[in-house]
């Protein structure tokens, strides 16, 4: 199992520990040299806090274990594309590559489209379509019985 699909495999567990907790599935793992350093899963039912997706808290964690802003030299590997918000977090803290699982198809800006329109110094390599049928499954699966 390559690392990308060894990380991505532990965000689809984290969607789906969201999803036991009645939060949208998605989880996120932050990875530097191989290691996890920090994961979370979606907290805004349970916060009251409309920025917490998997990604910002992941992110929060990460940044505070390594004392700095910056996560040059780290991945985030997501269960389904970050948002707007999200993708702008990802960007600011400088993480090197983003992996993602599920497309986000309600029509709003992609993460990759963020990403090229972005002025920002640092670039953010992006790969999205892993375990895609598995994570958009569990998305879906999620707002179907919401319904």
């Amino acid at each position: 199992m390559s690392y990308e699909e060894k990380f991505m495999k532990k965000a689809i567990g984290l969607a789906l520990k969201a999803e036991l907790k009645d939060e949208v599935p998605v989880g996120a793992v932050v990875v530097k040299e191989g290691k996890i350093i920090s994961s979370a899963f979606n907290k805004r039912e349970c916060s009251h806090d409309a920025t917490a997706h998997a990604e910002i808290l992941a992110i929060q964690k990460a940044c505070k274990k390594l004392n700095d802003f910056r996560l040059v030299g780290c991945d985030i590997y997501v269960s389904l594309e970050p948002c707007v918000m999200c993708m702008g977090a990802i960007l600011n803290s400088r993480i090197d590559n983003l992996y993602f699982g599920a497309y986000i198809k309600n029509g709003s800006i992609s993460a990759s489209e963020i990403a090229e329109k972005s002025n920002l110094n640092h670039k953010t390599n992006i790969a999205g379509g892993f375990f895609e049928e598995e994570c958009s499954k569990i998305v879906s699966e999620y707002f179907k019985n919401k319904r």
